[in-house]
């Protein structure tokens, strides 16, 4: 007799396949053995907190002194004496301050010590006089000081050499004070550089002595501020 084989039950026909679950299984078993791990029970001991009552401390006991009460006040005496008045009184007599009509009342001039104070050129009563300006009207030496002031600057005016090679120009703010004396003191510049300062600074101190302000006709100080302007050309 020959042997009958049936076609459809063929073996090898997925081999391929469980080849490769058998694979994959054997590295998956191979995997989680390398990554077991053990602990040894007898390191997993927890370590206990001791902590001791220290809250039954013993105070000392502190004796508290007594202070002796103060002393009773002595005792009012029994007996008053009664002592009569046979001294005399100087009454004193008030005079009254009014005035008739035939006393003299005389005047006292009080002088007022207190002018040490700085007028502002704007609101003072007589302004400095520049020279030059002696024979001009009162109420026109105003317009001519600062015409004066002007021309001074004008006549004295030179552009500082390293402000020129740096070109460096603006307006520099000067504030002087016209003494008592009529001497200039007190020079104060702002502007954008400090050669700009210094040539204005310059400019105001070879301003000429001056006839100092009035303030009710004695002598005061005058702060006085003009910009001088700085342009190349």
């Amino acid at each position: 007799m020959e042997p009958k084989k049936n076609r459809k039950a063929d073996l090898n026909k997925n081999s391929n396949l469980y080849f490769v679950i058998g694979l994959c299984a054997i590295l998956f078993i191979t995997w989680r053995s390398i990554e077991w791990k053990t602990y040894d029970p007898s390191g997993l001991e927890l370590g206990m907190l001791v902590v001791d009552d220290d809250d039954d401390e013993e105070v000392p006991l502190t004796e508290q002194i007594k202070t002796p009460p103060p002393p009773p006040p002595p005792p009012a005496p029994e007996i008053i004496e009664v002592v009569e008045d046979e001294e005399e009184v100087e009454e004193t007599i008030i005079e009254s301050t009014e005035t008739t009509q035939e006393e003299i009342i005389e005047e006292v001039e009080v002088l007022d010590d207190d002018l040490d104070v700085d007028v502002p050129f704007a609101i003072i009563e007589d302004v400095p006089i520049f020279p030059g300006c002696e024979r001009v009207a009162k109420n026109k030496r105003r317009e001519c000081f600062q015409e004066k002031i002007q021309r001074h600057i004008s006549r004295n005016f030179r552009y500082p050499e390293i402000a020129q090679e740096m070109g460096i120009q603006g307006r520099v703010y000067v504030q002087f004070m016209i003494s008592k004396d009529g001497t200039i003191s007190s020079i104060r510049t702002r502007g954008p550089d400090k050669n700009l300062e210094k040539e204005a600074q310059r400019i105001i101190r070879k301003l000429p002595r001056m006839t100092p302000g009035k303030q009710r006709g004695r002598p005061v100080r005058v702060p006085f501020s003009i910009p001088i302007t700085f342009r190349l050309q």
